[in-house]
């Protein structure tokens, strides 16, 4: 599995509705409400070989009430 986080941010109003309805098509891993530029921050598992730009695209961009994106990719995750 591939993780990566999307920062969103939403219309004006609507990010609790943007947070439910990606709660509801459960795809996303770990959705936290974050303040400055963004109004989510949101962790997704793909499994490896998926598109992560057609994924955001299709299934994140579309959700009514998202105005702008920005994808964040890991490549190594620290432990201590």
């Amino acid at each position: 599995m591939t993780p990566f986080f999307v920062q969103i941010k939403c219309e004006l109003g609507k990010s609790y509705q943007v947070a439910n309805a990606l709660a509801e098509a459960e795809i996303a891993s770990e959705i936290y409400s974050t303040a400055g530029d963004y109004d989510l921050l949101v962790k997704f598992y793909v499994d490896s070989g998926t598109d992560i730009g057609h994924f955001v695209t299709e299934k994140v961009q579309t959700i009514p009430g998202v105005k702008d994106t920005h994808t964040i990719i890991t490549f190594k995750a620290f432990t201590a």
